[in-house]
């Protein structure tokens, strides 16, 4: 009787992925509502160009994660539909063209503001005195299951699909970076893909970096000098959203990133 009691939990853990790739294939069955296909043109005009297989897989992704994922309104905000599908859409897109997609693990629950919120967060000045410093902030992405968004931005981000600047594509990045424990720029990727991963992406980076020291203007914001975790959530906006400058002044940043997204938005 012990030895039975001691294989249900593991039984259970073993088919636990099962059961939820079943019931995930049950909800990518389901027919997309109207409601979200009419939201999709008026919203997420990047839809349109995407070629139609893509667009399919792109609509099945977004019913399992409407379904999985907690939308919460903060500061007064009362979620519409509108706010879920147009902000899914763009979370999606990073999901394109994975055998089995996790539909970000990690993460339970959207927390989304009207607009750009503030945070508090401790910082040592010049003095080396510890201060709280307020920070006004268009997104977040936590380890601990959330993303925060500004209703305002990402909404923005996806009219705007051309200027390289995407809050949702940004913190659904780190989502991925964060997979695996703290966000450092280096996602899950296979084993013979990480030597190049890195070289390009160091060396990307460092290029960033010095180009913000000397105040030069550049494809990337200077934001993703930061740390690399924000490099690559940088780096992922302008890959989605201006592929082609992208892949003419970043070709080797440009393929690393078509490998891991599996997608080629230079022909969209």
């Amino acid at each position: 009787m012990l030895g039975l009691l001691t294989l249900l939990p593991l039984a259970w853990l073993l088919g636990e992925p099962w059961w939820t790739e079943k019931r995930r294939e049950r909800l990518r069955r389901q027919p997309f509502p109207n409601e979200w296909r009419e939201i999709l043109k008026r919203r997420v005009p990047q839809v349109r160009s995407m070629p139609v297989d893509l667009q399919l897989q792109l609509k099945r992704h977004m019913q399992v994660f409407l379904a999985e994922k907690a939308f919460i309104g903060c500061d007064g905000l009362v979620v519409t539909p509108e706010m879920r599908v147009t902000i899914a859409a763009q979370a999606c897109l990073l999901l394109l063209n994975r055998r089995r997609p996790r539909y970000f693990p990690k993460l339970r629950q959207i927390l989304v503001y009207p607009g750009a919120f503030i945070v508090n967060r401790p910082a040592t000045d010049g003095a080396g005195v510890l201060q709280e410093q307020r920070q006004v902030l268009a997104g977040e992405s936590w380890t601990q299951g959330q993303v925060i968004l500004s209703w305002q931005d990402a909404l923005e981000g996806a009219a705007i699909a051309d200027d390289g600047r995407n809050v949702v594509i940004h913190e659904f990045a780190h989502q991925l970076d964060q997979e695996k424990g703290h966000a450092n720029g280096a996602p899950t990727l296979p084993r013979t893909q990480y030597k190049a991963w890195s070289r390009v992406m160091q060396a990307e980076f460092q290029q960033l970096q010095w180009e913000a020291r000397q105040g030069q203007e550049s494809l990337l914001s200077h934001y993703g000098a930061t740390d690399p975790a924000e490099f690559f959530a940088v780096a992922s906006e302008v890959f989605f959203e201006q592929p082609l400058p992208l892949a003419e002044t970043h070709p080797a940043l440009y393929e690393q990133l078509s490998r891991y997204y599996r997608v080629n938005p230079l022909s969209w």
